[in-house]
Formats: structure tokens, C-alpha cells, sequence
């Protein structure tokens, strides 16, 4: 069969061809059907597969923490009393707003038992602060570091709340004292049982 006798070929006369040529038509049919259909339709399923294996891969992430968090609801549960529990007895420690003078002498009698002589105390005006009020109270003492450890410890055992901050020590002359200032801090929170 020559090169030449292709050009002779008649599609109506597909019929009569020779089998090489019918099969090489049926195989380049075959592949244009098959490229048309991937091109037109496989193509876009396969991208809208990709996504859809994506969110698929996101649900189960999602899935086994909820999972997990189910599976562990009962022991939140008790963590949750426990920490009602634990919050309940942290409020009892914060001073109602009757007994803030009483734990101003409870400070001020811890530093005068610690041998500390008060140069300044000072009660600030209470600071609202989310669900509970700052109440400050300014000091400077003067004592040996000693007297100021049992100070700070005496503080921190008593039955009330009472955080210490900003912190200066200097000395004070040739004596081997030293002049504390210190920010006493007490938290009364926002409750009208707390009154």
C-alpha cells in the first residue's frame, strides 16, 4: 500500500478499506473520544476530587478532636467541679467590702511584729478590673532584709488575698537598713453577696 493511495480514501466507502486502515481510523477514534471525554468531563471531576479529598482529610482532623473530646466529656465534667470548687474557695479569700479596713490593720500589725517602721500607708482608691476591683495600698517601710523576708512571708500567710508588687530596696545610710517601697494589692470581687 503506497502513501499515495491514502488521499484516495472515501468515508463513505469506509467499508472497503483494508484492515490496517480501518484499524488505525477506530484507534485514532477511539483516542479523540477518549481525549474529548477527559478533556470535557474527567478533568473537572478530577479537580472537584481533589477538593472534596481535601475536605475530607479536614472532617476526619475534625472528627477525631471532637471525638477525643467526647470521649473525654465526663472527665471535663469533673474537672469543671473541681475547678467551681476550687474558684468558690479562692472568692472566700477575698475580702467583702466591710472587712477591707480589718485587713488593712492585719498588714499593717504583721509589719509593726516584724520590727518594720512605716514611713508611708497608704490605701489608693479601688480599680475596677473585669469581675473584680484592685484595691492598692502604697507602703514604705524601713527594716533589715531580714525583717522584710518575714514581712513579705507573714503577708502571703495571711487569711486574705494580698499580692505584693513593684518592689524597690535601698539603703538607708550607714545603719544596715534598708527603705522598702512596696504596692500591696487586695482583689474584692464584683458580687452583691460581697457587699
Amino acid at each position: 500500500m503506497e502513501l499515495s493511495s491514502l488521499s484516495e480514501l472515501d468515508f463513505n466507502e469506509s467499508g472497503e478499506w483494508p484492515s490496517i486502515i480501518k484499524f488505525i481510523a477506530v484507534l485514532i477514534l477511539c483516542a479523540a473520544v477518549w481525549g474529548a471525554g477527559y478533556y470535557f468531563i474527567i478533568k473537572d471531576k478530577q479537580v472537584s476530587l481533589k477538593g472534596l479529598e481535601q475536605k475530607e482529610m479536614q472532617l476526619k482532623s475534625e472528627f477525631e478532636l471532637k471525638q477525643s473530646k467526647a470521649a473525654n466529656l465526663e472527665a471535663y465534667k469533673v474537672q469543671m467541679e473541681e475547678m467551681k470548687v476550687t474558684f468558690s474557695s479562692m472568692l472566700q479569700q477575698l475580702p467583702r467590702k466591710s472587712e477591707v479596713a480589718d485587713l488593712l490593720v492585719d498588714i499593717s500589725r504583721t509589719g509593726l511584729i516584724n520590727g518594720l517602721e512605716f514611713e508611708l500607708f497608704k490605701p489608693q482608691a479601688e480599680r475596677p478590673v473585669d469581675f473584680y476591683a484592685e484595691l492598692p495600698i502604697s507602703i514604705k517601710v524601713t527594716g533589715t532584709y531580714h525583717q522584710f523576708g518575714e514581712f513579705v512571708s507573714d503577708v502571703a500567710a495571711l487569711p486574705r488575698i494580698v499580692t505584693l508588687h513593684n518592689f524597690t530596696l535601698s539603703p538607708q545610710g550607714d545603719s544596715g537598713k534598708l527603705t522598702m517601697d512596696v504596692t500591696a494589692k487586695t482583689y474584692r470581687y464584683f458580687d452583691g453577696q460581697a457587699e
